[in-house]
């Protein structure tokens, strides 16, 4: 499938589930070593449900390992020094139900860096809410308020590879803009089961008003 899909020009990234029940580490080298050879980018979703060693992966350069929620300090210390992003997705922690959420302060304080996503998806987090999952940030992994407006925007970007073009308001970049009716960006990941996006904006062009 993968010499297809990069032949097709179908896909940028190659995307593997590595944890007890899913791909096995040796199965994920393997696809990554596949990905590598067909001219594609590699990301993973790693550490959800178990804690799997990283540094094998390390050398297929990916843009970022996803949930996050078990990973050793070694690992950590080893992140700090690439540019490969750990994306955190509290929303699939609250919809399992689960009482421990990724440690955001150890990979933060580490100098790891963190972007926050929906992980939407309708087995384990179905939200297309990026303020919720910011909203979980804050009161369930001790982000700040810009820390977490950070991660939903730069960071993301960084971890999609666009950062160049997106992410952030700069000259140069894609007007890719969502207005949110507060007074301080800091209600952003206040408001919880509310939307308070009052605007969103597409390669400058208006998408949607309230």
């Amino acid at each position: 499938m993968i010499p297809q899909a990069a032949k097709r020009k179908l896909a940028q990234f190659v995307d593997v589930f590595c944890d007890k029940g899913a791909f096995n580490p040796k199965e994920t080298e393997q696809i990554f070593a596949a990905a590598e050879k067909h001219g594609l980018s590699v990301r993973a979703h790693m550490g959800q449900l178990s804690e799997t060693v990283l540094e094998p992966f390390l050398r297929f350069n990916p843009a970022s390992f996803d949930h996050m929620d078990h990973v050793n300090e070694s690992d950590i210390t080893r992140l700090a020094k690439r540019d490969t992003v750990a994306t955190l997705v509290p929303g699939a922690n609250y919809f399992l139900g689960l009482k421990d959420y990724p440690d955001a302060r150890r990979l933060i304080d580490a100098g790891v860096p963190v972007a926050l996503a929906t992980d939407y998806n309708p087995g384990t987090s179905p939200t297309i809410s990026v303020p919720m999952a910011m909203s979980l940030a804050c009161t369930h992994m001790k982000m700040s308020p810009a820390e977490a407006v950070a991660a939903a925007t730069i960071s993301g970007a960084w971890a999609l590879r666009v950062a160049d073009r997106k992410g952030s308001i700069e000259p140069g970049k894609d007007a890719d803009l969502a207005v949110f009716d507060v007074k301080d960006y800091r209600e952003i990941p206040y408001w919880f089961g509310a939307n308070h996006c009052a605007m969103t904006v597409l390669n400058g062009v208006v998408a949607s008003h309230e």
